[in-house]
């Protein structure tokens, strides 16, 4: 029985094949932040990517926007941000640590000081039992644009990508005029001041989101709603070839949706640290365009090109976080396969997200004759595919141990029936079985 992948065995993966380091690591790092080194920037730009390709140049009913990262602080006012965004903050009066209230035990997000000393809560750094009050902390990073430092100079990173979305509503329609309904979609940066940040990159104070705010009549969100829906699945399942097994849905019941949402189905994975939120779609209604409209004064009605209706489409959002696609990718695809008592690590990414498609070798390396024409195999792969690899470290069997570890489907190895037929070796890193073909054929 194959042993459970714990998040220990990813972080470790990840820092020694050069996926993902901590952030300003070399300066002792800085909480809740991460930095991709080669592989990983690979990987996340193939995830997004395909998210890209599947969500919006797959459709036709699909606009991509990019807004900026600094917006003008209304927009936090409209949305909500400015007055709700915040997690229960709380502080042991002994060792001055600071932690997010409800995440101490089972409790509700107003949880008071009271009931997490009636559950005999102890603080995880000090073990005393010295609780402040709870109060409630914005997670909103501000600070100042321009050369003037007050109250009319801030501004706020922006906690989220939708309200760039939202904030353009108005100029696509006035441009293009798509039908409805239609979504709009973006990539980007958005922070959180995290009170606690944790668990590897499923939570940190920055990272990035592909959001979807897709436009509807009033009276269709539910047929919409269905539809991505099942259309999240199929990305999930056929494009980051997730197992269905731990995809699971959950639906969200009022009294823990967000304010703004009359429905919510979490789409749930199971980690290493417990079935956590991978994504979610929540069905907005008019909540975002009415706010606009109540603070700029602008109308934000769609008129409908057949009936001449004029109206304020209700809103469906996709909402996917790269990092935990990241994680649950990596989780997905970490094994350990024992053979001849020793245990092989393979991550079997599928061939469209691992950072390289093909490694070429040259079996030995103090062989001109090999090297060179490996050089010519790696040299027309490279150009045909973009995403090949060179190794000529070590002996054959410790490369393609590396090549495991790292994901890479196919290893290329040049011998010296190359040099007579030009056939080579190609090594699967699944099943580790070995065929020869003509290197023109790959």
């Amino acid at each position: 029985m194959a042993r459970e992948t714990k998040l220990e065995d990813i972080v470790s993966l990840c820092k020694r094949r050069g996926f993902i380091f901590p952030g300003s690591d070399v300066y002792g790092g800085m909480a809740g932040t991460w930095d991709y080194g080669p592989l990983g920037v690979a990987l996340k730009k193939k995830i997004m990517n395909e998210w890209w390709k599947f969500w919006v140049e797959g459709r036709e009913d699909m606009f991509g926007v990019d807004a900026a990262i600094l917006m003008n602080p209304k927009t936090w006012v409209a949305s909500g941000h400015t007055a709700t965004f915040s997690d229960p903050l709380i502080e042991c009066v002994n060792c001055h640590g600071r932690f997010r209230a409800d995440k101490l035990g089972d409790f509700p997000a107003n949880v008071t000081k009271e009931q997490i000393v009636g559950a005999g809560i102890k603080c995880p750094t000090c073990g005393q039992m010295a609780w402040g009050a709870v109060r409630q902390f914005n997670m909103m990073f501000s600070t100042h644009v321009g050369p003037i430092v007050d109250d009319t100079s801030i501004a706020y990173l922006r906690p989220e990508t939708a309200q760039g979305i939202f904030t353009n509503y108005k100029n696509v329609v006035d441009t293009i005029y798509p039908n409805l309904p239609f979504g709009l979609a973006q990539q980007g940066k958005a922070f959180r001041n995290e009170i606690s940040p944790r668990d590897f990159v499923f939570r940190s104070r920055e990272f990035e989101q592909m959001e979807i705010e897709y436009f509807v009549r009033p009276d269709a969100w539910k047929e919409s709603f269905e539809s991505l829906l099942k259309d999240v699945h199929f990305f999930l399942e056929e494009k980051m070839k997730i197992s269905p097994e731990k995809i699971h849905e959950l639906e969200v019941p009022e009294e823990d949706r967000a304010h703004y949402s009359k429905r919510t189905v979490d789409v749930e994975f199971d980690y290493p640290i417990g079935r956590e939120e991978l994504m979610g779609i929540a069905y907005r209604t008019d909540f975002d365009l009415k706010n606009i409209e109540r603070e700029s004064g602008k109308k934000m009605e769609y008129r409908d090109k057949n009936t001449g209706e004029s109206f304020v489409p209700h809103v469906i959002e996709p909402s996917f976080g790269v990092e935990r696609l990241i994680m649950a990718v990596l989780c997905s695809s970490y094994s350990e396969e024992e053979k001849d008592g020793k245990t092989r690590v393979v991550l079997k990414l599928p061939e469209n997200l691992a950072p390289y498609r093909f490694c070429v070798s040259p079996l030995l390396k103090n062989k001109p004759e090999l090297v060179e024409k490996a050089r010519e195999v790696y040299n027309n792969l490279r150009e045909k595919y973009g995403n090949v690899t060179w190794d000529d470290s070590g002996n054959i069997g410790k490369r393609y141990l590396k090549q495991d570890e790292i994901g890479t489907p196919k290893c290329v190895v040049i011998d010296f029936d190359t040099l007579e037929d030009g056939t080579v070796t190609v090594r699967d890193r699944d099943t580790t079985e070995q065929i020869r073909v003509k290197s023109t054929e790959l």
